[in-house]
């Protein structure tokens, strides 16, 4: 609620939540961070930062922040406001995120980041490799018929009102866990898993296991092994990199349609301003609800940690 004045291009920026950091790498950005959290280490460059600025278990070490003097502090919106005051106080520019529910969400938040590091260009550039890519997924998933399919991490599941429930339906499915009427990041019971029988379950690298047992086993999905595993660094930041497991699930519902679209379509498949292509081993942390290490869950797994990473 309170109004942030960047009144000139930042040279040292911090960011507190990996979607960040990856979006300033996308965008051209990458040479102005000089620290991150520990959940952006899959990012490359990471070991050239000044400073990790991680703290103990989830925690923002502020001390670290502080003493790297930044213009510019990138905050999603599961930082605590006393994180931004106690920041604020210490004379430090602040920008805390609203949280992203849409793929939509996540290009304005492209362009924002890039208004507030002074890399216009890079953000419009990424933003519109981002269309190019989103006009050949919906051209693919144009009429087609649409399965249900629904995201499924350790019981726990993306309905109205999140991005991941987006992604979904934009890669042609229908969200089961949204015509269940759940809204935000909810635990699944069986009475839904049974009632929506889903044709397909989507998992994360994180917790890539087939789930057994009561109500799963019934399902369309389980009994005919229509699952698609995405990378969870991609899947679960609210970044550009969504495209990816946007794709990978579209190839998934509607093979035919997709390679038909991709055909006829770009076939341009990384942003212009990619300074580094990502890891593919799953690190600890993320930006939603694939948070890495199952201990750290169990610690931790509140609703706020599991689904509104920005």
């Amino acid at each position: 609620g309170e109004q942030v004045r960047v009144s000139a291009a930042p040279q040292r920026v911090v960011t507190l939540s990996p979607s960040a950091a990856q979006t300033m790498q996308e965008i051209g950005a990458w040479d102005k961070l000089v620290g991150a959290t520990k959940h952006a280490s899959n990012l490359e460059g990471f070991d050239d930062l000044e400073r990790n600025i991680s703290g103990a278990g989830q925690t923002i070490n502020n001390e670290e922040v502080v003493g790297l003097e930044p213009d510019l502090v990138l905050a999603p919106n599961t930082v605590q406001n006393d994180t931004v005051r106690t920041l604020g106080r210490a004379n430090l520019t602040v920008y805390r995120f609203r949280e992203a529910t849409s793929i939509a969400d996540i290009q304005d938040k492209t362009r924002l980041i890039g208004r507030l590091t002074g890399e216009c260009d890079g953000a419009a550039e990424t933003v519109a490799w981002m269309d190019e890519r989103l006009a050949v997924i919906d051209e693919a998933t144009a009429g087609v018929e649409r399965p249900k399919a629904m995201y499924v991490f350790y019981g726990w599941t993306a309905g109205n009102g999140t991005f991941i429930g987006d992604l979904i339906e934009r890669a042609g499915a229908d969200n089961a866990a949204r015509t269940a009427d759940i809204e935000g990041y909810k635990e699944i019971n069986r009475e839904i898993l049974l009632q929506q029988n889903p044709d397909w379950l989507v998992l994360n690298s994180d917790w890539s296991d087939v789930p057994r047992g009561p109500g799963y086993n019934g399902t369309t999905a389980v009994q005919e092994n229509q699952v698609v595993v995405l990378d969870v660094d991609h899947l679960n930041r609210p970044a550009p990199r969504v495209i990816y497991p946007l794709q990978q699930m579209t190839e998934a519902f509607h093979p035919e349609a997709y390679a038909a679209a991709n055909r006829s379509g770009s076939q341009t498949t990384s942003p212009p301003t990619t300074t580094a292509a990502p890891s593919q081993t799953p690190t600890e942390g993320a930006d939603g609800p694939g948070l890495g290490l199952l201990a750290a869950l169990v610690a931790i797994w509140t609703v706020a940690l599991l689904g509104r990473r920005s």
